[in-house]
């Protein structure tokens, strides 16, 4: 059976045939160890001298942002992150300078350690990182996670965090924005409430439900609701809707339309594995990924991988899933027109192409700890999905 909140996110299928095994992910950070990996002419660039500097950087109980920032504030040294890890674990990630000839010596605090690899001749940046490494432990789980083989049958789908988990959200509030209903996104950023939220929360946000008496509820919203502040205190001085979501910093904005997109696209992967389309071979008249990750036609015999539309406002209809995309949006009453936003163009998206199927290598598991490498933009919460088959995701640490 499928979690409501699965549903909620666009995904209605498992498409492993394995029973699950239960048990739960993060119980403490230590069972979760994320390491980035960086193609091999990446690392061969990083020399001891050169324009740029080139950091890893070790973290626990702190996310990214979080780490980057406390390390301006300290240092006055601003880095650029290739990707972005979750607090509640163990990882590892490069940052790189955007300054030329500036550098930071290793650094370290309670919460992470920064170490100094060396330069390169212009600032690396998420392409030069093809992928992460996870080491899992799956507590209290049933004794199978060996039995497990179906790695290479897992679907690409957009894991939990790109919703919101608690509070799957995210997406709406993009449809709102690309549907110009600026209210309704609004609206969704500020009373939006979740059953897997927590009490506080749904009680700060119920009352945010009087738009009436906004002025009345700002000095109740806790730190951690910090876009919500900018938000309301915009309502409570313009009444401005669409003024309130521009002052949302910019990458947050595009971040909801490119959740909603992401919704849209679980939705496609969902309907057409239902129908009975093979997902895992591409076939003549298909849209492909090549070894090096560049978009291509099929071509027979090539080592390729199938790739899927992402809708956007130039979207390409000329592919097998057009069928069911259109069947999407219809019952959205969205267009592919519609990602391009006069009122809002800085967030306007064209759309482009995601791999259908996860490229996990490196598989492993023994007893109730599994490892395996997925290429940059696949979630691991997707693979151990299909290996726990959760009831609850949230309870069980997704």
């Amino acid at each position: 059976m499928i979690p409501k909140l699965d549903s909620q996110i666009g995904i209605s299928v498992y498409s492993t045939n394995f029973t699950g095994i239960g048990g739960k992910i993060k119980t403490t950070p230590e069972d979760f160890l994320v390491s980035e990996v960086l193609s091999e002419n990446t690392l061969k660039q990083i020399k001891k001298e050169g324009d740029y500097a080139v950091y890893k950087l070790k973290k626990k109980n702190i996310d990214t942002n979080h780490a980057v920032s406390d390390i301006f504030r300290k240092k006055g040294f601003r880095l650029k992150a290739l990707g972005l890890k979750d607090s509640f674990a163990i990882t590892e990630q490069f940052l790189c300078s955007n300054n030329k000839g500036r550098a930071v010596e290793n650094y370290s605090s309670t919460k992470y350690s920064l170490e100094k690899l060396g330069f390169v001749k212009k600032p690396l940046s998420k392409k030069n990182m093809i992928g992460n490494h996870f080491k899992i432990k799956i507590t209290d789980c049933k004794k199978t996670l060996e039995k497990f083989d179906e790695q290479d049958k897992i679907l690409n789908f957009y894991g939990y965090q790109r919703f919101g988990s608690k509070r799957p959200v995210t997406h709406l509030i993009g449809k709102a924005i690309i549907q110009r209903n600026f209210d309704k996104a609004v609206e969704l950023i500020l009373a939006f409430t979740s059953p897997f939220d927590s009490k506080e929360n749904n009680e700060i946000r119920e009352k945010l439900q009087d738009s009436a008496n906004y002025s009345q509820y700002l000095h109740q919203i806790p730190p951690q609701m910090d876009i919500e502040k900018i938000v309301l205190k915009e309502m409570i001085d313009t009444k401005d809707s669409q003024l309130s979501i521009k002052r949302i910093p910019l990458s947050l904005r595009r971040f909801y339309v490119q959740a909603y997109q992401s919704y849209l696209f679980n939705c496609t992967l969902s309907s057409s594995f239902e129908v009975g389309e093979n997902l895992f071979e591409s076939q003549e008249g298909d849209v492909c990924f090549d070894s090096k990750d560049i978009l291509g036609k099929y071509i027979k015999g090539g080592n390729q991988r199938l790739a899927i539309p992402f809708v956007g406002y130039s979207y390409y209809k000329k592919t097998r899933f057009d069928y069911h995309i259109s069947k999407i949006l219809d019952t959205e009453e969205i267009t592919p027109k519609d990602f391009f936003i006069k009122e809002m163009q800085e967030v306007s998206n064209e759309g482009g192409f995601r791999q259908a199927a996860i490229s996990c290598s490196n598989y492993s598991a023994h007893e109730d700890v599994v490892e395996f490498t997925l290429s940059r933009g696949s979630f691991a919460t997707i693979v151990l999905r299909e290996i726990m088959k959760p009831e609850e995701p949230l309870t069980a640490g997704f």
